[in-house]
């Protein structure tokens, strides 16, 4: 499997997970009688799977995305490997008149 596909797989896996701890924590804090609806009505079962399957969608979307804007590199070869910038000569076309 490509590189690129295992990341964006692990990672969407990862939100999934998140997703589930989410919704646990709001069926066992009972936010807005999520628990009651999920236990004591016909639909229960329906409104947990939604909530299961969107909160995977934003929690897995947000974490591929999060995940890929910190794949940036911070080297930018103008420094001497102690820290201190070094000045990088760039040509203009005044300084070629001379």
């Amino acid at each position: 499997m490509p590189d690129h596909i295992a990341f964006i797989l692990r990672h969407g896996l990862i939100g999934f997970a998140l997703a589930l701890i989410f919704v646990a924590m709001l069926l066992a804090f009972d936010v807005a009688g999520l628990w009651h609806l999920v236990t004591h009505t016909a639909d229960g079962p329906i409104a947990l799977i939604m909530l299961v399957v969107f909160f995977t969608i934003t929690f897995g979307a947000v974490q591929i995305g999060y995940q890929i804007m910190m794949l940036g590199d911070d080297d930018d070869d103008d420094d001497d490997h102690r820290g201190r910038r070094v000045p990088i000569p760039i040509r203009t076309r005044d300084s070629d008149r001379h």
